[in-house]
């Protein structure tokens, strides 16, 4: 019994120390022996046999290039604004007595809005034109004198500057009594009509808003960096979201000054009347800033970089070939090529990150 349990003791201690990380790196090493000599072998058997590795093919996406036209644009956004936007104000104090447009209404330039009670006015008016009249009367008997060689030149120059006096009173008084009306300043709609009767108002009381939607227009604001590209007259897109409209303008306006805060200068567009555009609306903008006719364009995903610049790969003989390149303008996804490509070259868009310079690729339909 004692020596069975001396033999079973020895056998886990022996065991024990089969498992020894010792024991573990000793087969690595002999497996990793074995490894060089099988691969020693196998590069002896190719060169004596002439065979070799087989090479390995990638499959690419490739893009037949044909010249085409290439457009980029300046995308921004702005606002609808009226040229003639404006508030019809009384440059007297009153009470309001009479009002004689309403919202939505078509009005003139300098049609009376409403009427400011100015009845004490048109007493002193009223006793103007009396004195007016009489010193007309006088002024032309005295003339009459005159023209016969009666009377004194002195009566004759009195009459006619008691005369001239008695007018420009009077038209000072009508001037006077003509601040009292609020008049349309421009042609349009009246838009807004916030004043009621028996409201007493002051100078520069804003209550009707006059808007000319004939004339409408976007501002917006550019980035200096595009100061050099623009000039009137350039192709736009203009997309109004709100009002579901598209449509093709120009630009109509650009600074000649560089806002020192935002670094940006001032455009407007010119707009159709349309009633579905209204003042305040946001606008999207595509401003054309570079058109190459003939043009060879890739997809931006097809272009790579390296510390010595921009490159593709095309397909030669079915292997990749590295083709550096120069590229312009770049819009929507695409780039227009200077140089580098040319038309019927293939150039590898999809894969192209897995592939390098000579190796063997197979073209799969796009």
């Amino acid at each position: 019994m004692k020596r069975d349990i001396i033999y079973l003791i020895a056998f886990v201690f022996i065991s024990a120390c089969n498992n020894k990380p010792d024991n573990k790196k000793a087969e690595l090493e002999k497996l990793r022996k074995e490894r060089t000599s099988l691969d020693e072998k196998i590069t002896k058997l190719e060169a004596e046999t002439g065979a070799s590795t087989p090479q390995r093919i990638t499959d690419v996406g490739v893009e037949t290039l044909s010249p085409s036209t290439f457009t980029s644009y300046i995308e921004i956004q702005g606002t609808v604004d009226a040229d003639e936007n404006l508030m019809a104000n009384s440059q007297a104090a009153g009470v309001i007595t009479a009002i004689f447009v309403k919202s939505g209404q078509r009005v003139g330039k300098g049609q009376v809005l409403a009427q400011l009670d100015n009845s004490a006015l048109q007493q002193q008016i009223l006793q103007a034109q009396t004195q007016v009249d009489v010193a007309t009367t006088l002024f032309e008997r005295q003339k009459n004198l005159w023209d016969q060689k009666i009377g004194t030149e002195v009566q004759f120059i009195q009459a006619r500057s008691n005369r001239d006096i008695a007018q420009k009173q009077l038209a000072g008084l009508k001037a006077q009594a003509s601040m009292y009306r609020i008049v349309a300043p421009v042609s349009g709609t009246v838009d807004l009509m916030d004043l009621k009767l028996g409201q007493a108002i002051q100078p520069g009381t804003q209550g009707i808003r006059i808007v000319n939607l004939s004339r409408l227009k976007i501002k917006t604001s550019v980035p200096e960096t595009y100061a050099s590209q623009l000039s009137r007259g350039n192709k736009v897109l203009v997309t109004v979201p709100d009002a579901d409209e598209s449509f093709t303008a120009n630009l109509s306006y650009i600074s000649k000054i560089i806002d020192p805060a935002s670094r940006s200068f001032s455009v407007e567009v010119r707009l159709p009347e349309r009633a579905s555009l209204k003042p305040n609306m946001t606008a999207v903008l595509k401003i054309v800033d570079d058109v190459k006719q003939n043009a060879i364009v890739l997809p931006v995903k097809a272009i790579q970089q390296s510390e010595k610049g921009k490159y593709v790969y095309t397909v030669e003989n079915n292997k990749a070939k590295r083709t550096d390149i120069k590229v312009g303008s770049t819009y929507s996804g695409k780039s227009y090529i200077e140089s580098g490509l040319k038309a019927n070259d293939k150039v590898i868009i999809e894969g192209a990150q897995n592939v390098e310079d000579g190796d063997a690729v197979r073209v799969q339909s796009m």
